[in-house]
């Protein structure tokens, strides 16, 4: 079926101003394969089912709008956890500002590097898994960062690493454009943890594919900061053997567009996957958490936690499906989506979903929507707590769901340390 002229024209458009990057056989072919799918798709609109919500026109536009850069005199986030920075400067991978990737203990390539090779074992993860995740809902940004992806990391791991990787990205140009793209895979019994943060450009396109292997763990914590003007898009998908882990958790403040997507089949039995999110919203910032986790094994669990707090007309958007397959028989299924308006002009869109074909489950979800409880604000301010003051803790308590999803305490303490240092700043004007 031909696409509708006005899709057709945006994504011509935007097919034109982007140019291929070279490579070996598995890779052009990937390339031009996601290509295909972008064009056989084309890109996002408003009347897309799964954009309803969400305006994509400015991850979407041949050129994006221009960000201010951000001058953040904070302390880098994780900078008190002993890790392995790979350091990538408006989408471009920066060595004289990196460390030795080797001290991590497991392979790591650039994409750039690994692309050039004729075997590689990133031939059986990029695009695979983007391409597996196309169905049953079109995701073309992602199929677009497939074809045209310039940078990023191959990462292997076949023991317990020795240190987090952390992918820190860098915006130093208020027009940048990067597409990054990274491979993960954790082999069996092996054990790594990811950590990502920073704006990284102007707008942002990531895909991170994470194939987990029978008895591996994979463990994922990303910071989206505070520069108000940046616009993302970012893609996860992943893929778990047999008695694996793979938790995943997100915590954004500010944007003024930020979609994240999640994708994970649950493939072997006794998998578990945990997705999660904070986030802090004001004035001018849109925020969307679109989630999709398919149970096609026996006895999985699956968690989805996402929490959202909004103000001054702040915009955020919750999507989230589990969809239980017939032989998925023993599935535990959980999802909460909850917002909390701190003023009268923000808004929350849910959009919860169950479709189950087993009947041996145990599902449910929940979304919920409202301001401040001002008995538990009247409590704390009679105990000679200042309204803002008491404000924050109990947006603190509202997040701490989604923030008990990350196994790693100190990580866990580092993110509640930041936000409520934001929740201070932004009280102090």
């Amino acid at each position: 079926m031909a696409l509708p002229q006005v899709k057709q024209d945006a994504t011509d458009a935007r097919l034109a101003a982007l140019t291929m990057p070279e490579g070996s056989g598995w890779a052009t072919a990937a390339r031009e394969d996601a290509l295909a799918r972008v064009q056989a798709m084309g890109l996002p609109g408003r009347r897309d089912e799964y954009w309803k919500f969400t305006r994509p026109d400015l991850l979407t536009s041949v050129e994006p709008k221009p960000a201010a850069i951000f001058a953040n005199d904070e302390t880098p986030l994780f900078s008190e956890i002993d890790r392995v920075r790979l350091v990538f400067v408006d989408g471009v991978f920066d060595p004289s500002q990196s460390d030795d990737p080797a001290l991590a203990g497991v392979e790591i390539d650039r994409l750039a590097d690994a692309t050039q090779t004729d075997i590689h074992w990133a031939r059986d993860v990029y695009g695979v898994l983007e391409a597996r995740g196309q169905k049953p809902v079109e995701r073309p940004l992602a199929a677009l960062n497939t074809a045209f992806a310039t940078d990023g990391v191959m990462i292997r791991a076949t023991g317990k690493a020795k240190l987090p990787v952390s992918l820190v990205y860098l915006h130093q140009s208020e027009t940048s454009d990067a597409i990054l793209h990274h491979c993960i895979k954790v082999e069996p019994g092996a054990e790594l943890t990811v950590l990502e943060n920073g704006p990284a450009a102007a707008r942002f396109n990531k895909v991170m594919e994470v194939e987990v292997a029978d008895g591996a763990a994979f463990h994922h914590v990303r910071a989206q900061g505070r520069d108000h003007e940046r616009q993302a898009v970012t893609h996860i998908f992943a893929r778990l053997g047999t008695e694996s882990t793979f938790k995943s958790f997100t915590m954004t403040s500010n944007g003024i567009m930020t979609r994240n997507e999640c994708i994970v089949e649950l493939t072997g039995d006794d998998a578990i996957a945990h997705v999660a999110g904070a986030c802090l919203g004001d004035g001018d910032f849109h925020h969307d958490d679109t989630v999709f986790i398919t149970h096609d094994a026996q006895n999985c669990e699956s968690r989805q936690v996402f929490k959202k707090v909004l103000r001054n007309g702040a915009t955020g958007v919750f999507q989230g499906k589990i969809l239980v397959q017939p032989d998925a028989q023993k599935t535990d299924g959980y999802q909460i989506s909850q917002s909390l308006l701190l003023d009268d002009d923000s808004n929350f869109y849910a959009k919860p979903e169950l479709e189950i074909y087993a009947d041996d489950v145990q599902c449910s979800h929940g979304s919920t929507s409202g301001a401040i409880d001002e008995t538990a604000l009247f409590y704390l301010r009679s105990r000679g707590i200042p309204e803002p003051k008491a404000q924050d803790l109990m947006v603190l308590a509202f997040l701490a769901e989604a923030i008990e999803e990350i196994d790693n305490k100190a990580i866990a303490e580092d993110v509640l340390v930041r936000l409520s240092a934001w929740l201070e700043r932004r009280r102090k004007g």
